[in-house]
């Protein structure tokens, strides 16, 4: 077999070095973006000193009569300190509702664990080698409820300061704009780093704390330790998920409801301060885009690292107690760090943004420059931190696995990755045929944009679902089971490059809002809208990231429940089995009703809102009276908070239902037909909403002689370019991005509730 050539002490710092790298280079970003100023006058003063390249040192260009103005300096700061309100008190209110939750879930976590030996304290003979003793089951249940909150505590945290940041750098991303396209571009990409390295470090700083203090406890009781772990997934994608569809209902509410009434019904522009709707327009991005999709990526990270981490420990690396190769995900996940960072210097120090176009071709660049950085990376690590061969638990049996094969596992999610990120941009971004196509059916009204559109969607699902089933037909002949959970770590192992470029996305939005309602310069807007144009299809590219791993991470899961619970073959033909898998295809369809109905719902509050106020407030259309902002906040604000109890609850209880009432082999049929329609659904549902928001956006640059032929602004083929983008608001940030929480959620519950469902569960098969 072999030992590996890192030794463990050399895991034992590389590990947490690398995230305090993470964490250090976060904050040195975070520092750059502070030196753009939001206080009139240090705008000129504070550039004097030389032109750096990408840096600080060149004054503003001089494009209109007052562009120095001090008021649109403080303008700027005013309405950046309202959206900032604005979000924090709305993340407040959530955080107050899932923090009853996750005590709740906390306490029934530890009862149902804990009451699998009936609270017993002796040691137990271990489940898969009874011949050793194990701690006892009341331990596991303990230390799986302090892991669930954590994971819930580190995705709460990393949802809030992404918000943070977000809405601290978004007026100063407007504020750079008037110095150059490649000004802004830098500030909002480096405040979309800051979240990216924060949320990356944190999540595997923390992981890897907790595994050594519950090694304190455990000993050389791996099974019982990882499986304790488990918990950490669990935790943070609870909350993502409240978080997910909270934010995306509060978002698209606001979203629709300005939208239809501002553009459609009175000629007025996108972010336009006459619209009451728009401070809520811009909180929403920061709530739903931005902290509701940081706690999401936590979540599939920490899950990965979780599966991956449960199947080793009953592998030869747990059974020798072989350290370094035991953390070998987290260890992938350290040098996933170093080359983000190395990536990000790309964008914002080695190359200088000139012009617009130069803009969507950074962002791609920076997607191949890590993929490719991180293959040397991994061959490097499955080098020095596997043996040359070892065994892999497959469903009973040990398989042999060479170092290399390990190394083809993460490598081919890796690229499978970034192909799923290519064909999202080929489907979503408005150079390329697909977008142009469901522009040009606008000419005939909103039903054919909306029939060309779903179309577009449907057709997006094709190669993603090749590159996935590519991956996991590899990694599972190479290494079973922990392959796929090591091919869903190599798709997220350049996490923080996806998030720095997917949340460059919300900030840029929020930036061109800003430089609207301060009445900035017509072409501060063409700045900020071609930022926000290549910001929109790089929000894609993340989402379809997100559900690529989520697909892979949840089978890996799957994988690890089926074990665990003891089910030899999962076997369609069997009735148990058939029921779960065909109510498991339904549940993303039900799920979807809920959070499309919920946006629905609440735009109809917004927009009856919208209109009261142009109605009744006299002087509004003429700018001479300022809307009522807080109303629009409110509605926003109480509809996700209501709308996110049933959805949620939905996802979380029909594993513990199924479970307990049907036992682990329908519920095995459950998490397939979930995993199954589920991920076909999200891909499509997020394409088609980018696809038609960006032919819109298409439409309103007028960049080029077919797109002028449509426009412009108000055109009828642009009236009904915002209907398709409005109906398709709900499915790109409300229901798609969370149906991949979805499909994870149920798998890590269950795979944590395994032990209580396989002694407890399959209540009426018993009785009848």
């Amino acid at each position: 077999m072999g030992s590996p050539i890192l030794p463990d002490l050399g895991t034992e710092i590389l590990i947490p070095v690398c995230a305090i790298i993470g964490i250090g280079f976060s904050l040195f970003q975070w520092l750059l973006v502070s030196k753009v100023k939001l206080t009139p006058g240090s705008a000129a003063s504070n550039n004097s000193g030389g032109a750096g390249k990408n840096g600080h040192g060149d004054y503003l260009i001089e494009e209109e009569e007052g562009l120095n103005d001090h008021n649109i300096v403080l303008k700027c700061a005013e309405i950046q300190n309202a959206i900032s309100e604005g979000a924090t008190s709305f993340l407040f209110t959530e955080y107050q509702y899932v923090g009853i939750f996750m005590v709740a879930f906390a306490i029934l976590i530890f009862v149902f664990l804990g009451s699998v030996e009936g609270f017993s304290t002796k040691s137990q003979p271990c489940t898969y080698d009874p011949l050793k003793l194990c701690k006892p089951a009341l331990a596991t249940a303990g230390f799986s409820t302090i892991a669930f909150v954590l994971g819930a505590v580190t995705s709460v945290v990393s949802g809030f300061l992404g918000m943070k940041i977000a809405t601290y750098a978004n007026a100063r991303t407007t504020l750079e704009a008037r110095k150059g396209v490649g000004k802004a571009f830098i500030t909002a990409f480096r405040s979309g780093a800051v979240m990216g390295f924060l949320l990356a470090a944190n999540g595997l700083l923390v992981l890897y704390i907790a595994i050594n203090l519950f090694k304190l406890y455990y000993g050389d009781d791996w099974e019982g330790l990882f499986e304790a772990i488990t918990g950490y997934g669990l935790g943070g994608s609870s909350m993502a998920l409240f978080g997910r569809v909270a934010g995306g209902i509060y978002t698209k509410a606001a979203d629709v409801g300005a939208d239809l009434v501002g553009k459609v019904e009175r000629n007025i522009p996108e972010d336009d301060p006459r619209n009451p709707a728009v401070i809520a327009d811009n909180v929403g991005d920061n709530v739903g885009d931005i902290a509701g999709m940081g706690s999401d990526l936590f979540g599939s990270y920490a899950e990965s690292s979780c599966a991956a981490l449960v199947v080793a420990s009953i592998s030869s690396f747990g059974i020798n107690h072989e350290f370094t190769p035991m953390l070998y995900p987290l260890i992938v996940s350290s040098v996933g760090i170093i080359v983000c960072l190395l990536t990000t210097l790309f964008a914002t120090d080695f190359f200088e943004i000139k012009a617009v176009n130069e803009i969507e071709p950074a962002l791609k660049n920076q997607l191949i420059i890590s993929t490719v950085l991180m293959t040397i990376g991994v061959a490097i690590v499955s080098w020095i931190a596997l043996p040359s061969s070892f065994t892999i638990f497959n469903f009973g049996t040990q398989k042999v696995v060479k170092n290399w094969q390990l190394f083809l596992c993460v490598a081919v999610g890796l690229w499978a990755g970034l192909v799923i990120g290519f064909v999202t941009e080929y489907y979503t971004s408005n150079a390329y045929s697909p977008v142009q196509d469901v522009a040009d059916s606008c000419r005939t009204g909103a039903a054919t944009n909306v029939i060309f559109g779903l179309a577009l969607g449907y057709k997006s699902v094709i190669i993603p679902i090749f590159a996935i089933a590519v991956s996991i037909f590899v990694s599972f002949s190479f290494a079973a089971m922990y392959g796929i959970a090591v091919a869903a770590l190599g798709m997220l192992s350049t996490i923080a490059t996806g998030l720095a470029i997917d949340a460059y996305g919300p900030i840029s939005d929020n930036a061109g809002g800003i430089a609207e309602m301060a009445g900035m310069s017509h072409r501060i807007r063409e700045r900020t809208d071609a930022l926000d144009a290549a910001g929109n299809t790089t929000a894609a590219i993340g989402k379809g990231f997100a559900i690529g791993s989520a697909a892979l991470v949840s089978l890996a899961l799957f994988g690890a429940f089926v074990s665990r619970a003891a089910i030899s073959t999962v076997d369609v033909l069997t009735p148990k089995v058939f029921i779960g898998l065909i109510v498991g295809a339904m549940l993303p369809y039900w799920f979807s009703a809920m959070t499309m109905k919920s946006v629905g719902s609440a735009a109809l509050k917004m927009v009856e809102e919208v209109c009261r106020q142009f109605n009744t407030i006299p002087g509004l259309m003429e700018g001479t009276a300022k809307p009522d902002y807080a109303t629009c906040v409110k509605i926003s604000t109480d509809a996700s908070i209501k709308e996110m109890i049933a959805p949620g609850a939905l996802v979380m209880l029909t594993p513990l239902i199924v479970g307990i009432f049907f036992g682990v082999e329908t519920l095995s049929g459950v998490l397939a037909g979930s995993l199954v329609s589920g991920v076909q659904i999200a891909i499509s549902a997020s394409n088609t909403g980018g696809a038609w928001d960006n032919a819109k956006k298409y439409i309103e640059a007028g960049v080029s002689e077919h797109a002028r032929s449509l426009g412009p602004k108000g055109s009828d083929p642009h009236k009904a370019a915002v209907i398709g983008d409005t109906i398709g608001d709900p499915l790109k940030d409300t229901s798609g991005p969370s149906l991949n929480i979805l499909i994870k959620l149920m798998a890590v519950e269950s795979l944590v509730f395994a032990p209580f469902f396989a002694t407890h569960g399959g209540l009426l098969f018993k009785i009848f």
